[in-house]
């Protein structure tokens, strides 16, 4: 006789807490600074706002695809050790990106500092620093070093540049397709004095102008050189980027990069939290695995706050000669190779019945069915929205008034002790607000926080009102979680509350993204967080409005309800035979009749 397996709950749920403790750390200890960085590297903020938008839109779009084919397949374990491989590696390719130098800083150090060493000194003499290699400037470049010379030497070679340049113009050139660019140097002599190198530089260039009849004559063997060298270009893969400007190249780049990595990471969260709640709904413990999502945030304010003080604390370049804000990539690795022992011990039940999951369709149609659905689901939309300037340029706006690494980390992990610390408020608050105006309060402090970002005065000036995410996080995803269960049938709850989280989490913050980036260019990170808290705003105050025009229609567990009947079943032969359904039914239809006023949980 076969003997049947044992299912250790506890066990469980603490290897579930550890993953998802070390998985949120290291996604926090690189993910929020990532656009900082992409800062330090020159990109522009419409550029990093288009590649933190392609990142949660390949999410959006791979995360629930890669679940359900780990899932017919059987081999979510498989897939969960490739993902934390192959994203810890693709993090670590982005640490071989060179800098633009534009514009490029990196808090406390400059980036152009660490490539082309100490900058000379600009005086009242002429100086010419030596010409970083990572410059934006597609065509090469020499470097030149001029000694200080008086004014009367720079005079006098601009006019001999001068009648050298006249010159040529009024002869003919005898060399086909030739044109001329004159440079000069000025120089000390064995004597002391100072001279004047003029040298003609020869470019090949079908623009420049040629007098000579025999410059209209091109032998064989230049063209077919000239032929040569454009199939080679031609088949060459990164021959377009070669005609684009250096920071256009690195945009590509830094394009390609980031979706690898995502497509690689995405299908990690579904996979693990999939395999979890199937093991434990076997056991009928499934009401246990909501415990596990407190580690995640636990970790993630450890990870931020952690790796902010740890970069905080290093100088500009760490003892192997890499800047300080690769750590963040290192941290990422070492946490991601840390999950692999814990991953390999997570209890997942094979996939027999190789069936077909839709879950996400039907919760698209339940939301769609209820009209207060459709008003949370807007409500996260915008607050993805909004959310996703504080995710990607709070940290830019922090660093323009003085902030550090230590401020920021530590500022975005009071955030997240606050969301945590919500559960706790959590029967008071439900008390004095229904589910819906907590929604809209959760929604407006949101708003608040953006309109207090915009006006930032010093280093550790964002932390004060980081307390808010209490309710701009914790309370909304509480009142999201009660619309849920309002809307969705028996079992479909995790799939209602998924809709929702990639409708704000992945859709809202990667339209965002994209606006966000191209707001910051044309008006600044001012207006941007301005005008994120007019939008929020402005929907929270109409959203009462059309909440209470809306009905509501709430759905029975009838589950619960056939659990509460046996457990609250007398020994009364009356009170036996009362049929449960119709009692429910009947429930059910005086709350259809009077949709406005609120049923008691």
């Amino acid at each position: 006789m076969k003997r049947t397996k044992q299912i250790d709950i506890r066990r469980a749920l603490a290897l579930a807490g550890a993953f998802n403790f070390l998985f949120s750390c290291a996604r926090a200890c690189l993910l929020p600074f990532l656009t900082l960085y992409f800062r330090q590297l020159g990109l522009t903020p419409a550029m990093t706002g288009m590649v933190v938008g392609t990142r949660h839109l390949l999410s959006l779009a791979w995360t629930p695809v890669a679940s359900l084919l780990s899932k017919h397949y059987d081999k979510r374990r498989v897939v969960m050790h490739g993902s934390l491989v192959c994203s810890a590696a693709a993090a670590l390719v982005l640490l071989l990106v060179p800098t633009t130098d534009v514009g490029a800083r990196a808090g406390g150090c400059n980036v152009s500092e660490l490539s082309s060493g100490p900058p000379q000194s600009l005086g009242g003499d002429l100086l010419w620093s030596s010409v970083s290699p990572s410059a934006p400037s597609a065509r090469p470049h020499t470097t030149i070093n001029l000694a200080p010379v008086s004014q009367s030497v720079v005079t006098t070679t601009a006019n001999t540049l001068s009648n050298v340049t006249t010159t040529l113009n009024h002869h003919d050139i005898s060399h086909p397709q030739l044109a001329t660019k004159t440079t000069s140097a000025v120089v000390n002599d064995s004597a002391g004095e100072p001279r004047v190198h003029s040298s003609l530089m020869t470019n090949t260039s079908a623009a420049a102008p040629v007098r000579s009849k025999r410059s209209k004559v091109i032998s064989e063997e230049q063209l077919g050189e000239k032929r040569t060298e454009e199939n080679e270009r031609s088949f060459d893969f990164l021959g377009s980027l070669k005609v684009m400007d250096t920071q256009h190249q690195l945009f590509f780049l830094l394009l390609i990069i980031v979706s690898v990595w995502e497509i690689a990471a995405a299908p990690l969260e579904w996979t693990a939290d999939d395999g979890l709640y199937e093991y434990l709904d076997s056991a009928d413990a499934s009401d246990r695995y909501g415990s596990t999502g407190v580690w995640g945030v636990l970790g993630a304010a450890c990870g931020v706050g952690g790796a902010g003080l740890l970069v905080s604390q290093l100088s500009c370049l760490t003892a192997g000669g890499i800047p300080r804000g690769g750590v963040h990539f290192y941290c990422y690795a070492a946490l991601a190779a840390a999950c692999l022992p814990v991953a390999a011990h997570l209890p997942l039940l094979p996939n027999k019945k190789r069936d077909k999951a839709n879950g996400l369709l039907k919760a698209a149609r339940l939301v769609h069915g209820s009209p207060r659905a459709q008003l949370c689901a807007v409500t996260c939309l915008l607050v993805g929205v909004a959310g996703s300037a504080v995710d990607n340029f709070l940290l830019w706006q922090m660093q323009d008034h003085g902030s550090s690494e230590l401020h920021m980390g530590l500022s975005l992990a009071l955030a997240l002790l606050s969301q945590a610390a919500f559960p706790l408020l959590a029967g008071r608050v439900s008390k004095l607000l229904s589910p819906g105006r907590v929604l809209a309060a959760g929604a407006a402090c949101l708003g608040l926080q953006c309109i207090y970002f915009s006006f930032l005065w010093g280093p550790w000036a964002a932390a004060p009102a980081q307390v808010l995410s209490c309710f701009s996080s914790g309370a909304l995803w509480w009142a999201v979680g009660l619309q849920c269960e309002d809307v969705a049938t028996p079992g479909a709850e995790r799939s209602v509350r998924r809709l929702y989280g990639a409708l704000s989490l992945q859709l809202g913050s990667g339209l965002g993204s994209f606006a966000g980036g191209f707001v910051v260019q044309r008006f600044g990170l001012t207006w941007l967080f301005r005008g994120a808290a007019v939008c929020v705003m402005a929907w929270c105050a109409c959203l009462p409005l059309l909440q209470w025009k809306a009905p509501r229609q709430r759905r029975i567990n009838y589950s619960r309800l056939l659990a509460a009947d046996a457990s609250e079943a007398s020994d009364s032969g009356s009170e036996q035979e009362r049929d449960w359904l119709e009692k429910a039914m009947d429930d059910d239809r005086s709350n259809n009749n009077n949709y406005g006023r609120r049923i008691n949980r």
